[in-house]
């Protein structure tokens, strides 16, 4: 007998409702589908909004000479040459017109005197390109895509976290979720899904992630045959809080470096002036993080083992004109008042790279019926990414990706699920409710522990064996999780059902580094100190019955008509 659950229908369901998943919802649903999405968080209390600085596109308001030409150069080179090119293509020819429409949405963006969006400058872009609202960007553009959601004819589930993708005849055909908030099941039969959970950080103990970032998207992925790509390449920001201890690794925004503001060690000496005397504070930020990581090493930190960020010489006026939420958050948690005071700083899990394997047009998977979008999707960012295209990353790709499964849905019908693979997966869920049973947090807080002391942002191949070991010996713990209480507000049950998530998120991180015997933009190796020509290659993800197959594959060719727009990569 089939447990009790919703039945529900729709054209497309988007698991996610942050940036990517909300634009995605628009576009699907202006060309012409029933849209559904849901999310285990709230409406407007996505990660997006923890992205603070702006968002890239070459509309050169201050620089004329930018060009989505030259912003696909500093994607591809910060990419360190294994991005999708198609996919950086794409991103730097069709920021301006996302950003134009988010203005005709209703965000409201900084302006210069003439009354144009205002650009920043941010590492390694060439030119001044980041269109900003102060340093809370991220929330404007949630909130306005949240306005556009809420006006069009689009159904939202919150507190409603997807346990399976259900399939059939190799094709996916909905999926399975319990609501938080009430314990009850809901079985959706969708034409199409899009995955738009975003990332994983919070698999490491330091990171700036909220909450949410559990790799919820990735293991739903995977488990449903999705190739994953490049998840070895995890960013850390240069610049994280580094006390009091209960707001560790919240961002500092790189909008603090691009607005002047720079990095001092214990001497007071400026040191990017020796990493990096061209670019200094706004080099990439891989380069960045490690020298801050390499001062911290020599004992030249702050006392609470951190660097120093200055922005004071910039005036009290404008830190809290253009940076009003940095000395809030200053203010408040450390209570340092940064337009007098020097902020300390350190690394921290920003941002994953690698994620699903997507196309660039469509951003479909290699499962009929399965697209992502956004953080959780892989290729456009490669090695390394730019501060500022992950906003746009969404935009772009999230109305591609509504688009593609929109396209995909209008020729197909809704299947009819197999009622025994309801049954199963609600008994499963159910299995973690009982006594006695060994404490999900105790060995999620293994899992980020292990993931910070060995698999950071410097690595070697003995402390990646060490990972390894580890991982596999608390993935053995597993099945053995368990809470009591019941289906309903239990937070320690979703923690049983996040935690698989979790560690494939973590065992292809640590594999992929272990493959890859070099060192290439935020995959930085002390055995393999230099790049290698042979890893110039995607590593690929495939399950195969229970085990994580890895292969290298060669990087897509570009034509020579888009060649020539790329300096020569050197080793």
């Amino acid at each position: 007998m089939t447990d009790k659950h919703v039945d529900y229908e729709t054209d497309v369901l988007i698991i996610g409702a942050g940036g990517a998943g909300l634009r995605a919802a628009i576009a699907a649903n202006d060309s012409g589908n029933k849209v559904t999405v849901v999310t285990k968080s709230l409406l407007g209390k996505a990660h997006t909004v923890m992205a603070e600085g702006g968002i890239a596109a070459s509309l050169g308001n201050l620089d004329s000479k930018d060009s989505w030409e030259v912003h696909f150069n500093d994607t591809f080179v910060e990419g360190v040459y294994i991005s999708n090119w198609k996919m950086a293509e794409l991103l730097a020819k069709e920021a301006p017109e996302r950003v134009i429409e988010l203005e005709k949405y209703g965000a409201l963006f900084d302006r210069t005197p003439e009354g144009k969006i205002s650009q920043r400058a941010f590492g390694a872009h060439t030119y001044r390109r980041l269109c900003h609202v102060g340093d809370r960007t991220g929330l404007e553009i949630i909130k306005t895509l949240e306005d556009q959601v809420l006006h069009r004819d689009i159904v939202f589930f919150d507190e409603l976290y997807i346990t399976k993708i259900l399939k059939k005849d190799e094709k996916v055909i909905g999926a399975i979720g319990l609501k938080l908030n009430s314990g009850e099941f809901y079985v959706f039969r969708a034409k199409a899904v899009i995955i738009a959970t975003g990332g994983c950080g919070k698999i490491y103990k330091v990171t700036s992630n909220s909450w949410e970032s559990t790799g919820d998207g990735l293991g739903l992925a995977f488990n449903a045959g999705a190739e994953l790509m490049d998840m070895e390449m995890i960013q850390f920001h240069p610049t994280g809080m580094v006390y009091p201890p209960g707001v560790k690794g919240l961002l500092v925004t790189e909008g603090v470096r691009g607005d002047g503001g720079i990095l001092l060690n214990s001497q007071g000496e400026r040191y990017m002036l020796r990493y990096s005397p061209k670019k200094k504070e706004l080099d990439a930020r891989d380069i960045v993080a490690r020298a801050n990581y390499a001062e911290i090493m020599a004992g030249r930190g702050t006392p609470h083992g951190g660097v120093y960020l200055d922005i004071t010489h910039k005036g009290a006026d404008y830190i809290k004109t253009k940076l009003p939420s940095m000395y809030a958050q200053f203010k408040d948690f450390a209570g340092v008042d940064i337009t007098k005071e020097k902020m300390e700083v350190a690394p921290t899990v920003h941002y994953q790279m690698g994620g699903i394997k997507v196309d660039p047009e469509t951003t479909k998977t290699n499962v009929e019926g399965l697209f992502a979008a956004g953080e959780v999707a892989s290729g456009l960012h490669g090695a390394n990414r730019l501060g500022g295209n992950s906003l746009a990353d969404i935009l772009v790709f999230g109305r591609r990706s509504g688009l593609g499964a929109g396209g995909y849905a209008r020729d197909k019908k809704l299947e009819t699920v197999n009622p025994p693979d309801v049954d199963t997966e609600i008994a499963r869920v159910k299995s973690f409710l009982r006594e006695g049973g060994k404490n999900p947090y105790d060995i999620i807080e293994s899992l980020s522990a292990n993931m910070s002391d060995n698999v950071g942002i410097i690595r070697n191949e003995e402390n990646l064996e060490k990972a390894l070991k580890n991982l596999q010996d608390l993935k053995l713990q597993v099945p053995s999780v368990s809470v009591g209480g019941n289906l309903k507000y239990n937070k320690g049950l979703l923690a049983c059902l996040e935690l698989p998530n979790m560690i494939i998120a973590a065992e292809a991180v640590i594999r992929g580094a272990l493959m890859r015997k070099e060192s290439r933009g935020a995959h930085a190796r002390s055995d393999y100190p230099k790049k290698d020509p042979n890893f110039r290659k995607n590593i690929i993800y495939t399950k195969i019955g229970n085990d994580m197959k890895l292969e290298l594959r060669p990087v897509p060719e570009m034509p020579d008509e888009i060649k020539k727009l790329v300096d020569p990569e050197e080793y």
